[in-house]
This record gives C-alpha cells, structure tokens and sequence, in this order.
C-alpha cells in the first residue's frame, strides 16, 4: 500500500470511529481491503452530511447561512475527485481512491449529493413514495456504492436494488430515532399525506410505528442481496442490519421515553447482534419478492 493511501486510510478509520459507531462495529468484519474501502467512502459521506447541515461528525447541527454555496463546493470538488485529480482534502481524496478501485459509477455520487440537495434547500415530502425517494439519495445510493466496495457485479441489478432497500431501511430507522431533534429545529420527513405532525408528542409513536414498519419491509428485501455476497462480507451486511432494525425497534418500544434522549445499542448489545448475524449468514435467505418496493428507476 502507498503511503499516500495509508494516510487516507488511517484518517478515514478515525472519522468513522467518531462518526459512527454502529457502522464502525459491523465494519470490522469485512475482509481488510473491503473494510478499508468502505471507511474511505465513508468518510466522504460524512463529509457531505457536516458540510450541508453546518455540523461536525453528526452533531451540533446549525443551519448554515450559505447552503447553496456548500452544494456546489460538494458537487464541484466530488467530480474533480471522481476525474481523479487531487483535492488536497481527506474525504474528496478518499472518494477518488475507493471509486478508482471500485469502479463506482459517477450516477451514485450525484444521486447522493441530491438528497443533501433537497436538505439545503428545506424540502419536505409530500407522499410516501417522496420520503422513499429521498431515503434512496441519503443512504441507498450509499448501499449501491458498498455494493460494489463489495464487488457486486455491477450488471447484477437485482443484488444492487436489494443493497439500496438496506440503506433505506436504515435512514427510516436514522428519522424515526430523530423525529423530536428533527422536529426542534423545524425540519420533518415525514410525508404530509400521513396527516401526521412529528412536532406533536401524541402523533410520535404512530409515525415511528409507521418508519419501523417501513423500514422492516426493505431490510428483509435486503437480506436477499446479502445472501449472494463474500461470507464475511454476508455476515458484516446482516450485522448491520440487526443493529440498525434495533435503532426501529426500540424507537417503538419505548414509547415517549424514546426522544428524551438519543437512542443508542450498547456494545454488550451489539456484540450479541453479531453473534445472532453469523448464525443468520450461515443459513438460505427466505425468498421475498421487491414487487412493490421503491426502485431507483423512480429517483
């Protein structure tokens, strides 16, 4: 490995360690080309995500006062990244490592910098299939990108939908966790046509029935993708996918409780979620048909 790369790659390790401890966690089991490939990417993703909403590592979010100028530095330095050119900057730099070596199609960066897009400029969904829509940009397409850091064949459309039904699963869970934060600062994902208000205390536990239901939906879809993949790669998919469905859960099963803090899974908790998702890997996935879902043709 270059030293140019190993910087790259030790700082990404850092980021996720910050950033995101769920996925830090199920990481560590992919083989070790696949998990530093997916830390680098990842901390292009996070980078995005702080630089759109004015925060650091996911925290202390503040609206910044010149949103649309932070898109266009995200687009403009992302594609000087994906042409291979030198950024100088560790999250554009890392992109254009894992994206050279994976061969992420450019489609994906682009589809992802349009949910903090629609961020920016404060968008709010109208229907159930405009929150889908927009859980695709955030995260699917970041599922779709894994996808091939896992080298999934990038023809094998049906394997590449069912890695972005995960990531989908994941951002419901992400806004059902959220719904009180999201709501003190005036921002909702929550489709209007639920007629349901994440402001009000009463309608919380009825939208995070509705997210964890949702969400459930598209992580037993997702299950059939990862079925086809590496075993540690299998294993580390399915792992994630327990601990993001326990986020869902819990948000249901606490109640009120659930927005008088931040959710979290403990690490005795994840540990225990692992161990059930080897068990899984090692097992057929159970058929479950996309018919119906949301697909990327409709983004």
């Amino acid at each position: 490995m270059n030293e140019a790369r190993q910087r790259l790659v030790e700082e990404a390790q850092r980021t996720i360690a910050a950033g995101s401890k769920s996925f830090r966690f199920a990481s560590q089991i992919f083989d070790l080309k696949t998990r530093e490939r997916s830390w680098l990417l990842y901390a292009w993703c996070r980078a995005c995500d702080d630089i759109t909403d004015g925060q650091t590592l996911g925290h202390d979010a503040k609206p910044p006062e010149n949103p649309a100028e932070r898109i266009a530095f995200l687009r403009e330095t992302t594609d000087l990244a994906l042409a291979g050119a030198a950024t100088g900057l560790v999250p554009f730099d890392s992109l254009a490592v894992v994206a050279a070596e994976t061969r992420i199609p450019a489609d994906l960066p682009h589809d992802h910098l349009a949910g903090f897009t629609r961020d920016a400029a404060g968008w709010t969904p109208t229907s159930e299939q405009d929150l889908l829509s927009y859980c695709y940009q955030v995260a699917g397409a970041v599922g779709v990108m894994m996808g091939h850091v896992m080298g999934v064949d990038p023809a094998d459309r049906d394997t590449l939908d069912r890695a972005s039904d995960l990531g989908i699963a994941f951002q419901l869970a992400n806004i059902a966790r959220d719904l009180a934060d999201d709501a003190r600062v005036g921002r909702t994902y929550i489709p209007s046509e639920w007629g349901l208000d994440p402001a009000r205390r009463d309608d919380r536990m009825a939208i995070a029935q509705r997210l964890a239901s949702l969400a459930e939906t598209y992580r037993r879809s997702s299950k059939v993708g990862a079925a086809r993949l590496p075993f540690r790669s299998r294993w580390a998919v399915l792992s994630a996918a327990g601990i993001y469905g326990e986020v869902a859960s819990r948000a249901v099963a606490l109640g009120p409780r659930a927005w008088e803090g931040r959710i979290s899974i403990s690490k005795a908790e994840k540990f225990a979620l692992v161990i059930e998702a080897f068990g899984e890997a090692l097992m057929p996935a159970a058929k479950v048909s996309r018919a119906g879902l949301w697909t990327r043709d409709a983004a």
